[in-house]
């Protein structure tokens, strides 16, 4: 197993105050995000991001938390990169975090992510079980683990946020209400 990622001051990094710089923008900020195309229905692509989210408010897929964790992993700079422009803790569900406590085989890593507050648990698998028993008919021939059903849901639960993934081929098919692409920041294709 690689040695953790995660530093100690994580959080002092990122500003407590989106205003204390004056300014409402991330400089720098480049990533991918697959979002649907104006005057193209149906359709979607990618588009690069530039201080496209001043807050961001994000949904942390598994893959997320592997890369940053991991610094052998292929994506774990873009994943730092990411999590210096953290203001806020990304949300997440418990199915997501056994996941990547799996992976990382660091049950401590990600109880620190969680305890420092980069990652908080923002969903009840109970009150939403038929929502997600319904998610898993529908994509019952992409198979999907219940850390996806779980983020699909997250993202009909709060609309604004994006999920931050490494897996865009699963995030590219799901949609949440049934019709709505869900809009995904995940690492830029080389």
């Amino acid at each position: 197993m690689a040695e953790s990622a995660i530093a100690p001051d994580w959080r002092s990094r990122r500003p407590t105050d989106p205003g204390a710089t004056g300014r409402d923008e991330v400089r720098g900020w480049e990533a991918e995000i697959y979002a649907p195309c104006r005057g193209d229905i149906g359709t979607a692509r990618f588009v690069v991001a530039k201080r496209l989210f001043a807050k961001m408010k994000a949904i942390a897929d598994t893959g997320f938390i592997v890369a940053f964790g991991n610094r052998e992993d292929t994506h774990h700079s873009w994943a730092v990169d990411i999590s210096k422009r953290i203001r806020e803790p990304l949300l997440t569900c418990e199915a997501v975090l056994a996941e990547a406590a799996f992976q990382l085989a660091s049950v401590d890593l990600v109880f620190a992510l969680v305890r420092d507050e980069m990652l908080r648990v923002a969903f009840d698998l109970t009150r939403n079980l038929d929502q997600l028993a319904d998610l898993a008919h529908r994509y019952r021939d992409r198979k999907p683990d219940l850390a996806d059903l779980c983020l699909v849901r997250m993202s009909e639960l709060y609309p604004r946020y994006v999920v931050i993934t490494v897996d865009s081929g699963d995030f590219r098919v799901y949609r949440r209400n049934k019709r709505e692409v869900i809009p995904i920041l995940c690492p830029p294709i080389s």
